[in-house]
């Protein structure tokens, strides 16, 4: 008799537990989707409002146009405020602003107020991108992005399911990330194609390396006892962390493999 309760107890036990990992693994899964679609919904406002902003930009009527760059493209009163005037700084500035306005305060706001400031910085990153447009043909922008999108889907599949701790990659990604906007900011002054595509080959590396260690990052910052505000923000700073690896792998590579206008 007492082996019979033993044995309904270990079942019964078995049983509990299998119950609250189904529980947790639906949780997670519910989490992780969150996250993506965020990021989803985020680059789709950037990718139209970018080419939105490219259209109204640029010209092919002469008598419309008020400037003209390098390579002929002529631009629109439009196009002259967002990529020939002062206005272009707080335009390549605003979505890092933007980005640590987020990172800082999002502990304090609502999980409402940072969905909106999450959407505006994907829109300012519309506005900030679509200057690709007046460089790269449409063609290779397209062909790139798909490439971006294959790779990325590969990299945090991977960090998603690996039992690999990919913690011991943190520092050196971060050092590689350090070097990549130092030696950046060093080719604004020297303008080299040599150092601009060691730039972009060692980017692609960083930034392959930080998508599959923030997916496995996100995917530990989910907690089953989180209340739906918190796991909302919790998707929404993962959502903004897999959006940048995404949008700076997509750039990287199109300086190695896009055509110029």
């Amino acid at each position: 008799m007492s082996t019979f309760d033993r044995n309904s107890n270990t079942r019964y036990a078995a049983a509990g537990a299998q119950a609250q990992a189904g529980v947790y693994d639906e949780g997670l899964r519910a989490y992780m989707l969150g996250v993506y679609n965020y990021m989803a919904f985020g680059l789709a406002i950037t990718g139209v409002l970018a080419l939105a902003t490219a259209y109204f930009a640029t010209t092919q009527d002469s008598a419309q146009a008020v400037a003209t760059l390098g390579n002929g493209t002529m631009l629109t009163q439009l196009g002259y405020m967002l990529y020939g005037s002062p206005l272009k700084w707080v335009v390549m500035l605003a979505p890092l602003a933007m980005v640590f306005f987020l990172s800082f305060k999002v502990q304090s706001m609502s999980a409402s107020t940072a969905q909106i400031t999450f959407w505006a910085f994907a829109a300012l990153m519309g506005l900030s991108l679509s200057s690709i447009f007046l460089v790269y043909t449409g063609g290779s922008i397209a062909r790139v992005f798909f490439i971006t999108a294959a790779s990325f889907g590969a990299l945090s599949l991977y960090g998603y399911t690996t039992k690999k701790d990919l913690s011991g990659w943190g520092s050196f990604l971060f050092m590689g990330l350090i070097g990549i906007i130092i030696a950046s900011l060093v080719n604004l002054f020297l303008a080299s194609s040599a150092l601009q595509f060691a730039i972009s080959v060692i980017g692609v590396l960083v930034f392959a390396g930080l998508t599959a260690y923030d997916t496995q990052q996100i995917k530990q910052m989910y907690h089953a006892g989180d209340s739906s505000e918190v796991s909302a923000k919790k998707s929404i700073m993962g959502a903004l962390r897999l959006y940048l690896d995404f949008i700076n792998l997509f750039l990287m590579l199109l300086q190695l493999f896009g055509n110029r206008e």
